[in-house]
């Protein structure tokens, strides 16, 4: 799909489709009013006849249309005009594209992006506009010998903003857009992919190919004997339970100031979890393809951020395993040593992220001097039972950070909300016969997830992102690319006030 941008009269749009709002009530939006104009009260008529009443998500074809040049027109419905918010905004573009894609229209010029959504600016209303768009036209087929045919002839779409003005800041939001997408549908792609197509090797090939795709991007690879000689002995008790070998990516975008600390996301790469020696029951362990999607996210944001050639300095990190039960697979009772000399008494071989994620928060720590760090994993199931699947959950030991966090992904609908990091949580932890057990009790588990996490992480300004709640869906199922773009916002966000 490609997307552009003008600025012009919806009467005048040589176009396979024309899109205009409705609000409730039959209230036209300015460019229904124009085009209603042009072509003599032909939408009016049309709402008298009980077409279209201006409910959210209607929507209605008006097809050769005198006194236009456009081949058709759709009114979607907006709701009541006084609500008209994000959330009506973003079902308004979905449900019109869904709609023109089911029409034979190549191109499509839409006229939502006009609107004034509440305490939304221009640039929102563009990037949010190609966002949904993009995403609506995303297809995993890469398993299928015959795949389904996509019947959509739709390939263009271009936002009318009011003014020429409108058009640097409306062009600049369409190619963060354009690069956002990108970087989704790689998050996407890996995440959707089998265990068996996508191993922690495949997600190193990744970090690989970045590298050969962009000469902003250093990628460096290690193995199972690098990663012994350094220490991790957290991360490879996971992965003796699998034939796969576990890898440890680090990719280093180093394109801001010498001497700017960059910063670090880090992501899990679980490419397949069984939950090891505890395993996990049958139903719905298929779903666990996506316990990689922290790993995936950081990759598919690498992409998007060298898409657009940010001039900031960003590392990301993907350590990489499969959890399985094996002869030597960690057992419950197993002590381990991490990399940072803390010891790990394994109560449960299913709560193995974490183990992944704290070699990696050491690594870290020992080779960078980070702004930040922000780490994400599908961690818990305690944090969807917290939270549902509408937000991830935030934890931070700074509270500017987790606000700048959320804060991004209330601008990218990719929501998040804090949950409390308190040392009262840390007494869960406790072992008679380690530093510290890789699980506590029943209550609070994605509290103590983090908390476990804090402790290799108490000299960096750091944040994690549990998204087991986000990262993918069950109807439809497949993955969100969640949490790329609130990433993306973070930095974008930390450069604008840098500047």
């Amino acid at each position: 799909m490609e997307f552009f941008v003008k600025s012009g009269n919806p009467a005048k749009q040589r176009a396979g489709c024309v899109i205009a709002g409705v609000f409730a009530r039959r209230k036209l939006s300015p460019a229904a009013k124009e085009l209603d104009e042009a072509c003599k009260g032909a939408l009016s008529q049309a709402m008298r006849r009980g077409d279209i009443e201006g409910r959210e998500g209607e929507t209605v074809v008006l097809h050769g249309l005198s006194g236009l040049v456009c081949d058709r027109v759709l009114l979607v419905g907006l709701g009541r005009e006084r609500d008209f918010s994000d959330k009506a905004y973003i079902r308004a573009t979905e449900e019109a594209v869904r709609a023109v894609r089911k029409t034979g229209a190549v191109d499509a010029v839409s006229y939502l992006t006009d609107l004034v959504v509440r305490k939304r600016d221009r640039r929102w209303t563009v990037l949010r506009a190609a966002m949904a768009s993009g995403a609506l036209g995303y297809r995993f087929v890469q398993c299928k010998s015959k795949p389904d045919p996509d019947h959509s002839k739709l390939n263009r779409i271009t936002f009318n903003v009011p003014s020429r003005s409108d058009l640097a800041e409306a062009e600049e939001a369409l190619r963060t857009a354009t690069a956002l997408n990108a970087g989704m549908v790689l998050t996407r792609d890996l995440s959707n992919l089998p265990g068996n197509r996508c191993t922690p090797t495949d997600l190193a090939n990744t970090g690989r190919e970045l590298a050969s795709s962009y000469r902003s991007i250093k990628t460096t690879v290690l193995d199972e004997k690098k990663m012994e000689n350094l220490g991790m002995g957290a991360l490879l008790s996971v992965s003796k339970g699998s034939r796969e070998p576990a890898t440890f990516t680090v990719m280093e975008y180093m394109q801001g100031p010498k001497k700017a600390k960059p910063v670090v996301l880090v992501g899990k790469g679980l490419t397949f979890d069984a939950g090891g020696i505890s395993l996990k029951p049958a139903q719905a362990m298929d779903e666990m393809k996506y316990d990689m999607c922290g790993g995936a996210a950081v990759f598919g944001t690498m992409k998007a951020v060298a898409e657009l050639g940010l001039p900031i300095n960003l590392v990301g990190i993907v350590p990489a395993s499969e959890n399985l039960p094996d002869g030597m697979a960690n057992k419950p009772g197993d002590i381990v040593t991490s990399m940072s000399g803390q010891t790990i008494e394994i109560l449960n071989t299913d709560a193995e992220g974490r183990l992944l994620l704290c070699d990696a928060l050491t690594y870290v720590e020992r080779n960078y001097d980070p702004d930040c760090v922000v780490d994400m994993a599908t961690l818990t199931g305690a944090v969807i039972v917290a939270l549902g699947n509408h937000a991830t959950g935030v934890f931070a030991n700074q509270p500017a950070l987790a606000k700048s966090l959320i804060t991004a992904g209330d601008y990218m609908g990719d929501r998040a909300w804090e949950l409390p990091l308190w040392d009262d949580y840390e007494s869960a932890l406790r072992s008679p016969f380690a530093d510290v057990a890789n699980v506590g009790g029943r209550e609070a588990g994605s509290v103590t997830a983090a908390v476990f996490l804090h402790r290799f992480a108490r000299k960096l300004r750091w944040a994690h992102l549990d998204i087991a709640g986000t990262a993918w869906t069950q109807k439809p199922k497949g993955a969100t690319a969640r949490p790329v773009p609130l990433l993306l916002q973070f930095l974008t966000q930390r450069l604008h006030e840098s500047s």
